[in-house]
């Protein structure tokens, strides 16, 4: 009894096929990056074009390869928010025509939700709530008080940036490619990640559970390139005074401690979240917390703590339609959203305090 997801959210064209027990039968996702590595981020009318060039082969692969038919799938679902209004619209239309040829219900899933549901695929075993939920992706940093894997309580996130477009742009400002991410980390490994102190924005703030990167990335934007003049005056005319782009030992420090303020920052909210809730699981995804330094700085935090801190592996992590596990949550309730299912753009907070979707 296989339903087929789709996801098309931000940038990635993914589609999956989930039987009711949650065994993945099949995973494809076709990446954007190459198309938007010379704007150094996502330009939604480029990556919404992508996807309608790329939706039905995938599906058409993820089917494939799971060994199926269409015709045997017993329901489609999709991610209806947050998300881009294009994109989310290209695998909405797709959805909607899959469903209503074969006859069979169509149900919306919260892509935020999603993410975390990718640890009960990677550890079904171990999953329990209520427990603190954590996304860290390249649109959204998020803590949750998880009540259930539909019902997700927002307890604080970023105020400005998310960590993910962090790193983009910090990996812009030290002439590393995109995405950021993977950049920063690589070259980071090299590095001290106390060469440099940068600043961790609200970490000392007991009584929020926000996060903020915007400071952060000035002062890396100072350290690369400090201003021409502490008064503003004009720069004496001539030859650009901009020093060159920091290299070999240099640049590996500048990363290692960014990363490092960005680790540092995100974890001390955490603490402060399973604090704050008495839980004793800790459940993680999206993107960003397939960064190693991330994932080892949680897992020490899991042991000081004494809770299970439960991180899928790095495929599950990054955006996939795998995680469109979470709509058999839905079905199994008897639930069907229906050909007036609509997309809702947007934050994270669009999923706060309600079910899924």
């Amino acid at each position: 009894m296989p339903l087929l997801a789709i996801e098309t959210t931000c940038d990635e064209t993914a589609a999956a096929v989930i039987d009711r027990s949650r065994r993945v039968l099949s995973s494809v996702v076709a990446s954007q990056d190459d198309l938007h590595a010379r704007w150094r981020g996502v330009v939604p009318e480029v990556a919404s074009r992508a996807h309608v060039e790329r939706i039905i082969p995938v599906i058409d692969e993820a089917v494939t390869r799971a060994g199926v038919s269409k015709e045997s799938l017993v329901a489609v679902a999709v991610a209806v928010r947050p998300g881009l209004v294009g994109s989310l619209l290209v695998g909405l239309c797709a959805a909607k025509g899959i469903a209503a040829v074969l006859g069979v219900p169509l149900v919306g899933y919260d892509h935020i939700a999603a993410h975390l549901y990718a640890c009960r695929l990677a550890h079904p075993e171990r999953i329990r709530y209520p427990c603190v939920g954590l996304v860290a992706s390249g649109g959204h940093t998020s803590l949750f008080h998880l009540h259930g894997p539909l019902e997700l309580e927002r307890l604080g996130g970023t105020i400005d940036d998310a960590a993910g477009e962090a790193f983009d742009k910090a990996a812009a400002l030290l002439g590393l490619g995109y995405p950021g991410g993977p950049w920063i980390e690589r070259v980071a490994a090299g590095g001290n990640p106390a060469a440099h102190r940068f600043p961790r924005p609200l970490v000392n703030d007991r009584e929020r559970l926000d996060l903020s990167f915007s400071g952060l990335k000035t002062a890396l934007r100072y350290r690369v390139r400090p201003p021409a003049s502490p008064f503003g005056a004009a720069p004496a005319a001539g030859p650009s005074l901009d020093p060159p782009l920091p290299t070999g030992q240099a640049l590996a420090d500048l990363a290692a401690s960014f990363q490092q303020a960005v680790v540092d920052a995100i974890v001390a909210k955490v603490d402060l979240a399973l604090a704050r809730t008495g839980c004793r699981v800790l459940a993680v995804g999206g993107g960003v917390t397939a960064n190693a330094a991330l994932r080892g700085a949680l897992e020490s935090l899991g042991r000081k703590r004494r809770i299970d801190v439960l991180i899928p592996p790095r495929e599950l992590c990054t955006d996939n339609a795998a995680m469109g596990a979470i709509a058999w949550e839905r079905l199994e309730r008897g639930e069907d959203d229906g050909l007036e299912l609509d997309v809702t753009p947007g934050t994270d907070r669009s999923a706060a305090r309600r079910p899924s979707p």
